[in-house]
């Protein structure tokens, strides 16, 4: 079939330089070529540029992709829609995403961060669903960089401003520092919405004769070939990138929020979509692909906000708050008058045809034209080399129990100060504090009051508990392993508040897939992913990859990050991290081993990452769950916290200072591990530990047993004054609270006081 799409007048010849600038191999030009049956146009360069990006084709990504559990009874949409929705009980559901805007944000921190907020916003609310918590995932390089305290400051600003004036709480999430980042942050952002079953609405073009409406703010220049610029390598060049990234505007978004939820509710509409990554492009292409028919477009319709606008331009920006609208044929009025009712613009620009094409026109003039719905199932599938890389062995196999203990460390409250003055550990207060976290007042335990926030729904007794996770340190040192952790340390913090587990979506964060050694943490990382997934019964509802973390320095960490949905049948139940009442048993859920390998100890205190991480029992992991929910629902826990960075000490440190309002000290006695070294003891990352504080030892201490979990009582909560003391054998130690609370407390906002006073300076040098 040879298409009829013809060039505009003065647009560019297509040469292999414009091919290959549009990040287009000459195989992939070949295959278009074929697909069209002449030369494509310009505007067709620009379509498959995006379209066939890495962003948006997952061209390396999807087999491995498919090998994810994806079903489960309570799974009602999977994979391939804007969000995953999950059934929660009660004819109720709710539908959730993770996704990166990691580029955007290393060129420009405060419009990248707030347009990934944007943008998951409505990959949530498209599918019926009234956004009610918003969570993210963020990691930087060292704050003794002043260019990371830069993007710092930017991107938390990004994420609040955009947030609090659309009036959603940010809940929850997770930030670790490390240099693996310095040249290229991620920053991920997740939103979970609540909706009934019956007004789940999917984005499937259907219905021959259907109008075809953009809705929403209009188009401008912003964005343009922003699915690209995700694809690339991030260069020195990117200063010039700058208008690749979208820009904002929260307080058109809440409009657009209530528009779509009514146009939804109204009946009026067969199918939404949002204009994301490759904007008009993709949700047109898509939405026809899902429903297997035509469609035509004409750019002269589409609202735009610049003069002279082209095809090209108008269906490659990135232009935010904007949604595409497949209509019920006769119902355009009604969908412009509740798209004025809400101040915004409804223009019909195409219908769904019958004939097996996708057009764009510029008025009479077609300016590209592709078969059928190939312009998205033809997109090239790669199976590049897989090959663990020589450093990532090297280092997996050293023998960190060889490194010397700093002459320092023969206090270990010395070192368990350090440790909780690290920036991955030390509390985000500085970070959380800039988002409304209770706005709409459905939060039970936001940001630093337990392991997962929890959401209540209203008018019933249930809540949801949310969270995300990943240590990329580990899957460097072992991708399976690291893959498993990731999604067994999620549905542990979910655990710990009193929710079950039940589904997760996913941010896949990686270098160039097309180095063997990238593509191999990738392949074995989603392999550990599924097994942790099949175990624990948290099926992947979808999710997003980012490919391309890397600058000449190299690659960022692999950083798989998993975002998990629990259920709490009971909003009574949630749990707490930190300790509550003097005189409690503290015990611990599971047993200390040997392993420092992969640790925060070994990072920030020596300055060394190596060795094997910590072992990953799934079926322990299950155990472990079911003994913590039935003793939360019980009744019998008072708080629960799950030892991660920092080990057993920085958890039992957490459990004591966490809450600045109420702390409470611990006397604890860890002499029945006397025979691990100390700092294997006190800071190794052992997987699958609860910290528990109880009126009921013996009630806590039955139910562990009888589900198989090691479980021992370790010591006993204390008044805050009397601090928190250590005893392995004859030998105790005892720190002041205080100390340790201005140590954890105290570290971020004194390191990013002196992005105030270098902004300051600069302003004064200007």
């Amino acid at each position: 079939m040879t298409t009829h799409a013809t060039p505009r007048p003065g647009d560019p010849a297509i040469t292999p330089a414009l091919v290959a600038e549009h990040g287009i191999t000459p195989d992939e030009y070949d295959r278009v070529v074929a697909m069209l049956g002449r030369t494509p146009t310009l505007t067709e360069i620009g379509i498959i540029s995006a379209l066939w990006s890495e962003h948006c084709s997952y061209k390396h990504s999807r087999p491995v992709l498919k090998t994810l559990p994806t079903q489960a009874p309570w799974v009602l949409q999977g994979p391939g829609e804007n969000a995953g929705v999950i059934a929660i009980g009660d004819g109720l559901a709710v539908a959730f995403k993770i996704e990166s805007h990691n580029h955007p944000s290393a060129v420009e921190p405060y419009q990248g961060a707030a347009t990934g907020v944007g943008g998951i916003l409505r990959d949530v609310f498209t599918m019926g669903a009234r956004p009610i918590a918003m969570l993210n995932s963020l990691r930087f390089g060292s704050l003794d960089t002043p260019r990371v305290r830069y993007l710092v400051a930017g991107v938390v600003n990004g994420i609040g401003d955009y947030g609090n004036c659309v009036g959603i709480p940010t809940v929850a999430g997770d930030v670790m520092f490390d240099a693996a980042y310095e040249g290229n942050p991620l920053v991920n952002a997740m939103c979970v919405g609540l909706l009934r079953e019956e007004e789940l609405i999917r984005a499937k073009a259907e219905g021959v004769g259907n109008p075809i409406i953009a809705v929403g703010a209009r188009t401008g220049r912003d964005g343009i070939h922003g699915a690209s610029f995700a694809s690339e390598d991030l260069s020195e060049e990117n200063e010039a990138k700058r208008p690749r990234v979208q820009v904002g505007d929260p307080f058109t978004e809440k409009l657009l929020l209530e528009a779509s939820l009514e146009l939804i509710r109204s009946g009026h509409i067969v199918a939404i979509q949002d204009m994301g990554a490759a904007g008009l492009t993709s949700s047109s292409a898509e939405m026809a692909e899902r429903g297997d028919v035509g469609v035509t477009i004409d750019t002269t319709k589409v609202p735009v906000r610049e003069a002279g606008m082209t095809p090209y331009e108008i269906l490659l920006s990135e232009s935010q708050e904007r949604m595409l609208v497949v209509a019920t044929r006769g119902r355009e009025a009604e969908v412009k008058a509740i798209l004025a009712k809400w101040d915004l613009v409804a223009e019909v620009i195409g219908e769904v045809i019958a004939e097996p094409v996708y057009r764009v026109t510029e008025g009479d003039r077609v300016v590209a034209e592709f078969p059928g719905t190939r312009l998205v199932t033809d997109c090239p599938q790669y199976h590049p080399e897989a090959r663990e890389s020589e450093a990532a062995i090297a280092r997996r196999t050293r023998d960190v129990a060889s490194i010397s203990e700093r002459p320092e460390e023969i206090d270990p409250i010395w070192t368990l100060t350090r440790l909780l003055e690290a920036p991955t550990i030390a509390s985000k207060r500085w970070i959380h504090r800039q988002y409304d976290s209770t706005v709409r007042t459905s939060t039970v335990a936001g940001p630093g009051h337990a392991d997962a926030a929890v959401i209540r729904i209203r008018g019933t007794r249930k809540a949801i508990a949310v969270k995300t996770d990943c240590n990329g340190r580990y899957v460097y040192l072992d991708p399976r392993v690291g893959g498993r952790i990731a999604v067994a340390e999620a549905a542990r913090n979910v655990a710990c508040t009193g929710a079950t587990p039940r589904a997760i979506t996913n941010c896949l964060n990686f270098g160039n897939p097309k180095k063997p050694e990238v593509f191999f943490q990738f392949r074995e990382a989603v392999y550990g992913m599924g097994d942790a997934c099949r175990a624990l019964e948290t099926p992947v509802t979808g999710g997003n990859v980012s490919l391309y973390n890397e600058n000449p320095q190299g690659a960022v960490y692999p950083t798989p990050t998993i975002g998990m949905v629990g259920v709490l049948e009971d909003a009574a139940h949630a749990t707490r991290m930190t300790f509550t009442t003097t005189g409690d048993a503290i015990l611990l859920l599971g047993e200390p081993r040997e392993e420092l390998g992969g640790s925060e100890y070994l990072a920030w205190i020596h300055g060394t990452v190596a060795g094997a991480p910590p072992a990953c029992d799934l079926d322990a992991e299950r155990a472990l769950t079911g003994a913590i929910l039935e003793a939360i629902r019980a009744g019998h826990v008072r708080s629960a916290h799950d030892c991660s960075e920092g080990g057993l000490a920085v958890a039992l440190a957490e459990s004591c200072i966490a809450d600045e309002t109420s702390p409470l000290g611990a006397e604890i006695d860890l002499s029945s591990w006397a025979t691990l070294s100390r700092r294997a003891l006190l800071f190794g990352e052992t997987q699958g530990r609860i910290v528990v504080s109880t009126a009921d030892a013996d009630a806590v201490t039955a139910i562990a047993t009888r589900h198989g979990v090691p479980v021992r009582r370790i010591g006993t909560v204390r008044p805050a004054a009397d601090g928190l003391s250590l005893q392995i054998g004859t030998t105790r130690w005892t720190a002041p609270l205080d100390q340790l609370a201005d140590a954890y407390h105290g570290a971020i906002p004194r390191a990013m006081s002196r992005a105030a006073a270098e902004s300051v300076v600069a302003e004064g040098a200007a």
